[in-house]
């Protein structure tokens, strides 16, 4: 079993020296993925392809070697080809037949011979030959030389025939490692999840960041995804998922800064954690998955406000993409369920948030902020090597909500200090508790543990993973209220 691996035609027109470099990197990356499935797989770059050669021990796993080449940015396709010993023309015509009857059966065909080496014959002495015979011993419609149904591809080198049994499509791109790393603002949602694919893609090492907003269920999902994307088309690097702990932050941002601007300061103190976290990991980029105009945020006024607080350069691959492109392009790399089932984390959410945010106003809210908050998350930031990120996964389950009450329960609203006492919480009889979700887990060990809790927000989302948080922190005492609608 061999594949001729065909470059992405932007690698082809390069420098000499750029392009051997890309040759190489690829040649490399293509080893490290391939040999983790078969050891005795062989690659071997050459000037404008790079060959693989699988031993017949690599049959077994035909699909995975497959998948593999399909996934690795910097292929614009795959040739599968078998190689005969050239004898004569006969000899390939049933070569061919043998492969090709079944595809030809109705259809217009031409044959195409690549030919290198001396030989007696030129290419169109053997296309010619092969179609003649191909057309009148098989049930193949005709021969169609400009606009055929199928292309029957040949390469004749020196005394060995190729012929190409399957043609698979890469994903294009430049090699992984090719470009100079960066790190990725990762929340789990269909936005992160493509920038970081397009970043990969384009042979960029991509770190992931993910600011934790909402306990172990949150990270744990995104920590999912972060491996998913690097096993499937990064896992020639060698790549860190870095949580950095973000509800202090939150907490402080809804304490002390006006509502109409909490979206822009919670965006601006991200950027500042990941050009830290950049610095670093030696990256030379950060990446957002944000896109004109999709929320409040992500005005160009808005964006240029953030943008000023940070000196790293930030790219945006989506800034033009339309919600429904990210959705398809999520489906179309195998994301979807990912970002699908992932918790849409809204604690920093404004009625009226600012679409057209002033420096000089943004910048005097935030000598309101305390940053020494913002120096204990950098501090208690954790990095993993993503190829481990899994182990500390736990199993991580759903809280089943109650929507009856029992003498003995305490319903715990933990929706924002604003939500809160714009609709009030109505349980006549119930004994209820207002604790904002960024206070509920260090708040929580102080409350009497011989009562049962049950936290309560609007969406659920937060009381889910909150509750999830406390129960891994080993009390029992804590659920989900969700009042029937």
């Amino acid at each position: 079993m061999k594949f001729i691996v065909k470059l992405f035609p932007e690698i082809t027109i390069k420098s000499r020296p750029v392009r051997k470099r890309f040759i190489q990197r690829l040649q490399s990356n293509l080893r490290v993925i391939l040999q983790r499935i078969e050891p005795k797989i062989k690659v071997h770059g050459l000037w404008d392809r790079v060959d693989v050669d699988c031993p017949p021990e690599a049959d077994a796993l035909y699909e995975e070697i497959v998948m593999a080449l399909g996934d690795t940015p910097g292929i614009a396709n795959i040739i599968e080809v078998q190689e005969y010993p050239l004898e004569n023309f006969d000899q390939v015509l049933e070569i061919v037949k043998s492969v090709w009857s079944q595809r030809l059966i109705g259809k217009s065909f031409v044959v195409r011979v690549k030919r290198s080496g001396q030989h007696s014959f030129t290419s169109n002495d053997m296309e010619r030959y092969l179609g003649a015979g191909l057309l009148y011993q098989t049930e193949a419609l005709k021969v169609n030389l400009h606009t055929p149904e199928v292309t029957v591809n040949l390469e004749v080198k020196g005394d060995k025939v190729f012929v190409v049994e399957r043609r698979i499509d890469g994903i294009g791109g430049y090699p992984q490692g090719s470009q100079e790393p960066v790190v990725s603002l990762i929340s789990g949602g269909f936005d992160s999840i493509v920038a970081s694919y397009l970043t990969m893609k384009r042979g960029a090492k991509t770190h992931f960041v993910f600011f934790n907003l909402g306990g172990a269920a949150h990270e744990a999902g995104v920590k999912q995804v972060s491996y998913y994307l690097w096993k499937k088309f990064g896992s020639s690097a060698r790549v860190k998922f870095i949580s950095v702990p973000f509800e202090e932050v939150v907490g402080e941002i809804l304490q002390n800064i006006d509502h109409s601007h909490m979206g822009v300061v919670l965006k601006r103190m991200m950027f500042r954690a990941a050009e830290r976290v950049a610095v670093k990991v030696k990256a030379e980029a950060m990446i957002t998955g944000e896109s004109i105009a999709q929320v409040s945020s992500q005005t160009l006024t808005n964006l240029g406000v953030i943008d000023k607080v940070t000196q790293q350069l930030v790219l945006r691959p989506l800034i033009t993409y339309d919600k429904q492109e990210i959705i398809d392009l999520a489906t179309k790399i195998g994301a979807y369920e990912f970002a699908a089932t992932m918790p849409e984390y809204c604690g920093v959410i404004s009625d009226r948030p600012t679409v057209k945010a002033q420096l000089k106003r943004v910048e005097k809210e935030e000598e309101n902020f305390n940053f020494d908050v913002l120096e204990e998350a950098l501090v208690n930031t954790r990095v993993t090597n993503i190829d481990t990120v899994l182990e500390d996964i736990k199993l991580l389950g759903e809280v089943t909500p109650k929507q009856e009450l029992l003498a003995n329960d305490v319903v715990v609203d933990v929706r924002p200090t604003g939500e809160q006492q714009k609709k009030p919480l109505n349980l006549p009889g119930v004994d209820i508790l207002t604790v904002p979700f960024f206070q509920i887990n260090k708040q929580f060990v102080t409350f009497d543990q011989d009562r049962n809790y049950l936290l309560y927000c609007e969406k659920g989302v937060m009381s889910q993973l909150h509750a999830l948080h406390i129960q891994d922190q080993g009390f029992e005492n804590v659920g989900v209220y969700r009042p029937q609608s």
